[in-house]
């Protein structure tokens, strides 16, 4: 009965981080940040990078689930480049909006 309780209360067990995982994370940060304060498509390339990285890391942890740990950087990585992609096609979707405008501008303006 001692082993059994002894093999439960084994906190020996080395867990190792999801290769990817962190990456998908830093680079979902990094859309969002690249997309606002930056330049629309970097982010766009970033987050496409951060899915990237984050379906490679989701299949490592699918392949052998018992030997990782931090599958929630995984998740919140893919969600974070989500949502900086989005941000990027509405930014993008702005910007040809605004050109749109100005050129709709010039274009029947009458400078005389």
């Amino acid at each position: 009965m001692n082993n059994i309780h002894d093999k439960l209360m084994d906190n020996s067990v080395e867990y190792k981080s999801i290769p990817g995982a962190s990456n998908a994370l830093t680079f979902g940060i990094l859309s969002i940040v690249l997309t606002l304060f930056c330049c629309g498509p970097f982010g766009a390339i970033f987050s496409i990078i951060g899915l990237s990285n984050a379906k490679k890391a989701k299949n490592f942890y699918e392949a052998n689930p018992g030997n990782y740990r931090g599958y929630e950087n995984v998740n919140t990585g893919k969600i974070l480049s989500y949502i900086g992609l989005a941000l990027a096609v509405i930014l993008l979707i702005f910007t040809i909006i605004y050109f749109g405008l100005i050129i709709a501008f010039f274009a029947t303006a009458d400078f005389q």
